[in-house]
């Protein structure tokens, strides 16, 4: 079994059992989690594909179990699934038991506005490195998102999100080479700005943004839609 799978069982494993908990019964979500999961999952995938292709990252196989679906490691296609669906429970979880722990409609506006230029200025200062022009473009996309969709999910998930980022830079930090001998995940950091936290880049923060917002955005709209 290989380090990156064993990483992502570790990750989902006990959100999946604690999905069916009496007070939580977030089993009973699945019908719109699983199907916006699976969406934003084709779109980051088909990316990483790309990038991957590119050598703007890539995959050491001393810590992968050689199995590989449309040229990407099994254990990255499950990574589009494991970690959101953990991180996912995790910010219900969260709204569930501390529902009023959360900002305010002006700061959560306030705050919206100044990601998204703080994603302008990145993303367009930096076209020419792929990675911090792509993941900023979709942080900044996400955002607008939000704004469109005028949804209170941002309300909760700029306090969760700080939550995730616990587990976020265990997980993380072990793919990009934190206590172990070498990355799981390298990185071409001519395509990055090449600041790090621990061995992460900064980029992946905003990746993680992104990828859990445009989850919960298309949630909330298969909700109020009735479309699932």
């Amino acid at each position: 079994m290989s380090l990156y799978f064993v990483l992502l069982l570790a990750s989902v494993g006990i959100p999946l059992l604690l999905s069916f908990d009496k007070r939580l019964r977030f089993y009973k979500q699945w019908k719109t989690v699983f199907p916006s999961l699976t969406i934003v999952a084709i779109i980051y995938i088909i990316f990483d594909i790309i990038f991957t292709d590119k050598g703007i990252w890539g995959f050491n196989p001393r810590y992968l179990s050689g199995i590989t679906i449309v040229n990407l490691p099994m254990e990255e296609i499950l990574f589009f699934f494991a970690i959101p669906y953990a991180s996912l429970f995790l910010h219900y979880s969260f709204v569930e038991y501390f529902p009023n722990v959360k900002l305010n409609r002006k700061l959560t506006q306030l705050t919206t506005l100044g990601f998204l230029f703080f994603s302008f200025v990145l993303a367009f200062t930096n076209i020419e490195r792929a990675y911090t022009f792509y993941i900023f473009l979709k942080m900044l996309l996400a955002l607008l998102f939000s704004l469109i969709l005028k949804t209170k999910v941002t309300q909760n998930f700029f306090v969760t999100f700080l939550l995730i980022l616990v587990p976020f830079v265990v997980v993380n930090g072990v793919l990009t080479g934190t206590w172990i001998n070498q990355p799981i995940v390298w990185y071409n950091d001519v395509e990055n700005l090449g600041i790090r936290i621990l061995t992460i880049p900064i980029e992946d923060f905003a990746y993680a943004f992104s990828m859990l917002l445009f989850n919960l955005l298309l949630i909330e709209l298969f909700r109020k839609k009735q479309i699932l």
